[in-house]
């Protein structure tokens, strides 16, 4: 090598070490070196970086010390007070499981009654932090009220309850027939979009609640009663005689039912969302809340580790405890656990998971969680 070429390549290399220390001291040396990942412990690059954007329904929440949650008065399989006034049912156990995740405590939650047109009032005054009320999402629902539907919870449809004795084959044998529906739900217009479409004619008899609409089918106020297929087995199974009642082969609706939040504290949508996807991806990992416990001892699949907090702090990002997920799984129970208890096989309603099963099941339904990662 020549001695200019020499002179040369000591130069850059200079040049090169300068602007190496140069660049590492632009921060004042106070940016620490990464942690290396502990055993135990997954650390991604999105748990690295983020943080938990705050949420002024958390800290309420927290601070009062119990979870405030509006509720159908009484719809049987979904909420209604047993006979010691212990409140049960399918939006009962969504509620129980947001308080597991939100206090470590699924019995910290005050349950209000709550009337079908005065709901989202409710909780936009802020009376209530969630409204789990067997609640259709639609676009002017969660465009034009200023909530957010979290997540769909049950995929139901609207139908027809009729009398056996009636012989009914199909909902368009119904022309001219008095039909009972509650005011200002969803099945309401439903109802005049299907009898429009087709050219017949009804009766309708609106009522103020479902309970009420039940009452009147059940006294021949009506010959028919229209509302999701949920609540009409609901209402079916505590008629005097329910097997002289059947339910319409018609599904004439698309009735997505889930929990809904104020739409100003989007943190909080995120919570209660990934509650309830914390029971769908428990059913999925084949969790239950018996099993749960032990799982989180010995279990080697990265995503239930991820799921129950004990690889990576997912439960940081929301704001909650590492086991968030884990309280829910233990003290409320997977989502298949949950369906079968409050309207399943070991209800009085007896419905077939039918769409809400998962989306990988034998016999796949809608049911899917975005996945833990």
């Amino acid at each position: 090598m020549s001695r200019r070429l020499a002179v040369a390549a000591i130069l850059a290399l200079s040049l090169s070490l300068a602007l190496g220390l140069g660049l590492g001291g632009c921060d004042g040396g106070s940016r620490p070196a990464p942690a290396p990942a502990t055993p135990g412990k997954a650390v991604t690059g999105i748990e690295a970086h983020l943080k938990a954007t705050p949420s002024r329904v958390l800290a309420a929440v927290r601070k009062r010390g119990v979870l405030v949650c509006g509720v159908n008065p009484g719809l049987p399989g979904f909420a209604y007070p047993d006979l010691r006034g212990v409140w049960r049912g399918f939006d009962i156990d969504i509620c129980r499981a947001v308080a597991a995740a939100v206090l470590g405590d699924a019995t910290k939650v005050r349950f209000v009654p709550i009337g079908g047109q005065d709901r989202f009032g409710a909780l936009r005054r802020g009376e209530i932090d969630i409204l789990s009320r067997n609640t259709s999402w639609s676009f002017s629902r969660d465009v034009g009220l200023g909530l957010d539907f979290a997540a769909t919870t049950y995929f139901d449809g609207q139908g027809f309850l009729a009398p056996k004795a009636l012989g009914l084959a199909s909902a368009e044998e119904l022309s001219g027939a008095r039909i009972c529906v509650q005011a200002g739900a969803s099945s309401q217009g439903n109802l005049a979009d299907f009898f429009r479409a087709r050219g017949l004619a009804y009766k309708p008899v609106v009522v103020a609640t479902e309970a009420e609409a039940r009452r009147l089918y059940e006294n021949d106020g009506c010959d028919v009663f229209t509302a999701d297929i949920s609540a009409l087995a609901g209402s079916r199974s505590v008629l005097n005689n329910p097997g002289a009642h059947v339910i319409l082969p018609e599904v004439i609706s698309k009735e997505p039912l889930g929990p809904v939040v104020r739409q100003n504290d989007g943190a909080w949508a995120d919570i209660v969302r990934w509650t309830v996807y914390a029971t769908i991806l428990g059913e999925e990992l084949g969790l239950t809340s018996k099993t749960v416990t032990r799982a989180r001892e010995t279990a080697t699949d990265p995503q239930t580790r991820r799921l129950l907090g004990v690889d990576g702090d997912y439960g940081a990002m929301l704001g909650l405890s590492r086991d968030w997920a884990f309280q829910v799984i233990r003290q409320v129970g997977a989502y298949d656990e949950v369906f079968r208890r409050d309207v399943g096989a070991d209800s009085p309603l007896k419905l077939d998971r039918g769409l809400n099963a998962l989306w990988n099941a034998p016999k796949p339904g809608l049911l899917y969680a975005p996945p833990l990662r």
